[in-house]
């Protein structure tokens, strides 16, 4: 008791009132002194009540009892209450007595009750109540005593970790990295790391141009414009990051795509997320010192209070943010667990013991401070602007991703907050609820509003659409006339005919058939009138055309490829083929490329007898598209037939139709969590070999076989395999992967690592949903 009646007579010595103070102002200092000093009293009370004398006067320095730490009361309100809230009488103290002197020794033996808790209590409190656990010990190491000595020169069976495929990195692995070269805190700073060095750079930039520019208008505009943009970026741009993340692993998907593990991509990102951070708060404090005068006098009015005031917020965020860290470490501080999945588990302790989210409120306590003591309002919209996209943030981001993740075990009340009701009388404990219900209200109001605009939207762009087509239809209609070309006299479409073959692949009516989609007559078998059925071939795979023509047919006529949706006429084709054709005849044209393809031409046949017409011969040939004559996509497709090198058509195939498989998941895993390499190895090869054209010298005979070097010349090919990749197995590639793999199975390996990684986001009956349920309690 000696330091603190010394510290009441103190400030009994020191107390006065100050000139020109109103009586509502002396009211208030009062009543704010008198308040804090009863707070105080109550903390005292309540911790020796959950204490007894035992822990009050440090008992468990001399002797130890079989019992745990307590967290009731004021102990649940608050991190250590006898050293942070529980000081709080001081402050009142120094209110009433209106002198700057106590203030400063209040806030000294404050402080010095801190430095007690952090280098006395905190350290016992450690080493008494949270020993090490004790050491983990594999049954190999626990039976080696008893084991025989083993012969150095025996051979050993290759373990599965050594038989990896060649050429191929280790396997992907879902889990988190083991954090070894943390980012945060000055003690992890390494100049040899990208990031760090780039961290210090932007900060010596940002701080040196704001030393050497003067404080005009001007620069105080541009560097408020700044660090509004990078608050904007820090949580706009990284929330929709991490939203994407969250919903579809976009950013993992992308590192992936180019043959990183998802331990890169954590990297990167936790890079980018540590820059954003650094800039946003740099650029924050360069705007405040360009805002921020010297003031004159610091004994006019509130002046010296308001920077006090000011720097105990920001030594409050700062300390937030060191609990934050403390409890999340540098995987929930970079949001971790929006990249790996594996069996996440939720704790509260530390800080979150007391608060759901301490960055809601103190977590920006310090932009705040920076308002009061600049007193600018250039600096007020910089807090408020922070303080309403971090709400947003925690709300759109935040929230979403904990509550598919964690689903009920969330905790809906802190330990602050259930005290608080506690002490809440029932009317306001009504209220209180009545305030939460409007706030969740108002967010989902929100939320519903921009969910319902989009279609709203999208109706009001169709009427205008409508509504100018109604308006055009009150005008004459153009007429379109084709011109024709004046050698086709003499010439009967009827005489002119093409045929298609190919590689025939699993049609999509097969593959999607009687999946309860359709309405009840659609799911019936189809009637077919006749044994045509529909063509449907792979991709890729050369496409076989026999045509029949009249024998003074032109020898510059030719066969081209197109979309059907790309010629609305049948008489003339009115899109260019963009080199997707070959000639009938050899000899015709100048250049070599257009007839690669031709297998036969003229070759004389018998027609068919016609009704009323006599058989008589036709001249027949075969083409053949392949490679760059071929569309590499998916769609429907047909082939027109063209008279003397013009456009106008003689004969159209049957559409046919070019498709991909889509590799059904649950074929494809075993033992629940691993995909069968052999199964995309045997899927995956004849793809590879039909987009390298079946080239002998760059396409593979089997899974082992190199591609060829012209693979890596031209980049064609990689991309044709990385469309045909993303269409069957849902993983995006980067056709430098393909390149690098160099055969089908070092390529069939990144595909079902990549599946693996991204697994726990697939909604297939084997991998089920994404939300964990909450664990049965036992």
């Amino acid at each position: 008791m000696c330091d603190f009646t010394s510290y009441c007579l103190f400030a009994i010595a020191c107390g006065h009132q100050p000139v020109d103070e109103s009586i509502l102002m002396a009211v208030l200092r009062w009543s704010a002194g008198i308040v804090l000093v009863l707070f105080n009293l109550w903390v005292k009370l309540d911790a020796h009540r959950v204490v007894k004398d035992y822990a009050w006067y440090w008992g468990d320095f001399f002797y130890l009892i079989d019992q745990e730490l307590t967290f009731d009361g004021v102990f649940e309100m608050a991190p250590h209450p006898m050293y942070s809230v529980g000081y709080a009488g001081y402050y009142g103290i120094s209110l009433m007595a209106a002198s700057y002197k106590v203030l400063l020794i209040s806030i000294i033996a404050h402080a010095a009750q801190f430095i007690f808790l952090v280098l006395v209590e905190n350290p016992h409190i450690d080493k008494t109540y949270n020993p090490p656990p004790p050491r983990k010990r594999s049954s190999a190491c626990a039976d080696s005593s008893s084991s025989l000595p083993t012969d150095l020169d025996t051979p050993t069976a290759p373990t599965p970790s050594e038989d990896q495929t060649p050429n191929a990195t280790p396997s992907y692995s879902a889990k988190p990295p083991q954090p070894v070269h943390n980012l945060l805190g000055l003690h992890n700073l390494d100049l040899y790391r990208t990031t760090d060095s780039s961290i210090m750079l932007v900060q010596l930039l940002v701080f040196s141009i704001t030393a050497l520019t003067p404080s005009t208008p001007g620069y105080q505009f541009l560097f408020v414009v700044l660090a509004a943009a990078s608050r904007i970026w820090y949580s706009v741009g990284i929330g929709y990051i991490l939203r994407n993340q969250s919903n579809t692993k976009s950013w993992t998907r992308h590192f992936v795509k180019y043959g990183d593990t998802p331990q890169e991509a954590w990297n990167q990102w936790k890079g980018t997320y540590h820059l954003s951070m650094i800039l946003c708060y740099s650029s924050f404090i360069a705007a405040v010192w360009k805002m921020y005068t010297f003031p004159a006098d610091w004994g006019y009015g509130l002046v010296l209070f308001r920077h006090v005031l000011g720097a105990g917020l920001i030594s409050l965020q700062i300390w937030t943010s060191v609990s934050i860290y403390e409890s999340l470490g540098e995987f929930g501080w970079f949001y971790g667990d929006f990249f790996f999945d594996d069996s996440p588990k939720l704790t509260y302790n530390g800080i979150y013991r007391f608060l759901n989210n301490p960055e809601r409120v103190l977590g920006l306590a310090g932009v705040w401070g920076a308002v009061l003591i600049t007193s600018s309002g250039a600096v007020t919209f910089l807090a408020l602007l922070s303080h309403i996209l971090s709400l947003a943030f925690i709300q759109f981001v935040e929230r979403p991703h904990m509550q598919k993740l964690y689903g009920r075990s969330l905790r809906q009340d802190a330990g602050l907050v259930k005290s608080l009701k506690r002490s809440l009388p029932p009317s306001l404990k009504q209220l209180h609820g009545s305030v939460d219900k409007m706030f969740d209200d108002s967010f989902e109001f929100i939320e519903e509003m921009l969910d319902n605009a989009r279609p709203k939207l999208a109706a009001g762009v169709n009427t205008f659409v409508k509504d100018t087509t109604a308006l055009f239809q009150k005008y004459p209609a153009r007429v379109t006339i084709s011109r024709i070309d004046a050698d086709l006299a003499g010439f009967d479409a009827r005489d002119y005919s093409l045929s298609v073959e190919g590689t025939s692949a699993v049609s999509f009516e097969e593959s999607e058939k009687n999946k309860g989609r359709e309405g009840a007559n659609a799911r019936m078998p189809l009637d077919r009138r006749g044994d045509l059925k529909d063509l449907t071939f792979e991709y890729g795979a050369p496409i076989k055309v026999k045509w029949t023509a009249p024998l003074h047919h032109s020898k510059k006529d030719w066969i081209g490829l197109y979309r059907v949706t790309d010629n609305t006429s049948r008489e003339v084709t009115r899109v260019s083929s963009q080199g997707r054709w070959v000639a009938t005849n050899e000899g015709a044209y100048d250049n070599s490329t257009c007839e690669k393809g031709i297998i036969t031409s003229d070759v004389v046949i018998q027609s068919p007898e016609r009704q009323g017409q006599e058989p008589c011969e036709f001249a027949s040939g075969e083409i053949l598209l392949s490679g760059d004559k071929l569309f590499w996509t998916q769609g429907v497709f047909e082939l027109r037939y063209h008279h003397n090198g013009m456009h106008n058509v003689m004969a159209i195939s049957r559409p046919f139709e070019i498709r991909i498989r889509r590799s059904d998941e649950d074929e494809t895993i075993a033992d629940g969590d691993s995909f069968v390499e052999s199964a995309v190895e045997n899927a995956l090869l004849p793809v590879v070999r039909n987009c390298f054209d079946r080239d002998p010298e760059i396409a593979p005979e089997t899974v082992d076989e190199q591609f060829g070097s012209l693979v890596e010349r031209d980049g064609k090919f990689a991309k044709r395999v990385v469309f045909a990749v993303h269409q069957m197995f849902g993983i995006e590639l980067a056709a430098e992967v393909v390149k690098a793999d160099g055969n089908v199975r070092n390529l069939a390996w990144r595909i079902c690592n990549a599946k693996k990684v991204l697994a726990p986001y697939s909604m297939s009956r084997s991998n089920g949903t994404t939300t964990p349920l909450e664990e049965s309690k036992e």
